[in-house]
């Protein structure tokens, strides 16, 4: 013979056993949101820093020389 024991029906059970189970999966998801956020701001910080890389070269870049402008029609 087998010794299965069934669960409980009762509906409150249910509720229970969600309302035991949510502040764990409260704090997956905040973890996860939390990732996301952070990777999102790793890249937009580095784009700015690439960016800002750029800026900093053209600044320094006093040797070249400025060619006229030619249009050609």
């Amino acid at each position: 013979m087998s010794s299965f024991v069934p669960q409980s029906l009762n509906p409150l059970s249910l509720v229970f056993d969600h309302v035991r189970a949510w502040p764990a999966q409260s704090q997956q998801g905040a973890r996860r949101n939390a990732m996301i956020a952070t990777t999102a701001l790793a890249a937009r910080r580095a784009e700015r820093e690439d960016v800002e890389d750029f800026f900093a070269a053209l600044a320094r870049s006093t040797d070249h020389q400025q060619l006229p402008l030619v249009l050609h029609r």
